[in-house]
């Protein structure tokens, strides 16, 4: 009489080939596996907005984080080159996991949020930040929702109205951001953004 074995499952692969050579697991990411060249790739190549933006050239998350990073720290001059590297790498697991709008991410629920979570604290890791203090926290989602109004209007086709129903009505910058902000929210070819990211990067970790 014969018995059947049964072949066990192969396991369900959850990692990614990066171009550095890396092999990221999403599920249990290791710092040692994370390299900025491929965070400044993938976010460059990762649209804002789903691709709903005018222009020739898709708005990216790598424009957005500089914006983002321009932007907390005219809100607080008084932060340093660590806590303006925290609102520059705030966005960065989307360089595997994409920029999923918040309506889905609402629907999705703590699946997608966990795995962010994990990316966010192996990427904190690798570059030497730790986790941020309550008030940088909000600074960093200050800086992020002003951001996205901004790109609403200018490039997503909101109305001034529907945007601040939605974001809230932006304050009034200080007048030096103004230029930074017309440059960040121009159309770039990706290359450019990839370029321009790993450049604020490098001069972070200078501390300038």
């Amino acid at each position: 009489m014969s018995v059947a074995v049964s072949n066990p499952k192969k396991p369900v692969r959850a990692w990614q080939r990066m171009l550095s050579g890396r092999r990221l697991d999403l599920l249990d990411p290791s710092p040692l596996d994370v390299e900025i060249t491929d965070i400044a790739h993938g976010l460059a190549r990762v649209a804002r907005w789903n691709g709903q933006t005018a222009g020739p050239h898709v708005f990216s998350v790598a424009q957005h984080s500089l914006l983002v990073e321009a932007i907390g720290a005219a809100l607080d001059p008084r932060i340093g080159a660590p806590e303006r590297l925290e609102l520059l790498l705030h966005d960065a697991p989307e360089y595997v996991i994409g920029d999923i709008i918040s309506p889905l991410k609402n629907a999705i629920g703590d699946a997608y949020r966990s795995v962010e979570r994990r990316l966010l604290a192996a990427i904190r890791q690798r570059f030497g930040l730790t986790a941020p203090s309550p008030a940088l926290s909000r600074l960093v989602k200050r800086a992020d929702r002003i951001a996205a109004a901004i790109e609403a209007t200018r490039l997503a086709g909101f109305s001034n109205a529907e945007a601040d129903g939605i974001f809230g009505r932006p304050p009034v910058l200080p007048e030096p951001i103004d230029a930074e902000i017309e440059r960040l929210v121009a159309g770039w070819p990706t290359a450019e953004a990839e370029a321009c990211y790993l450049a604020r990067f490098a001069a972070l970790q200078r501390g300038t």
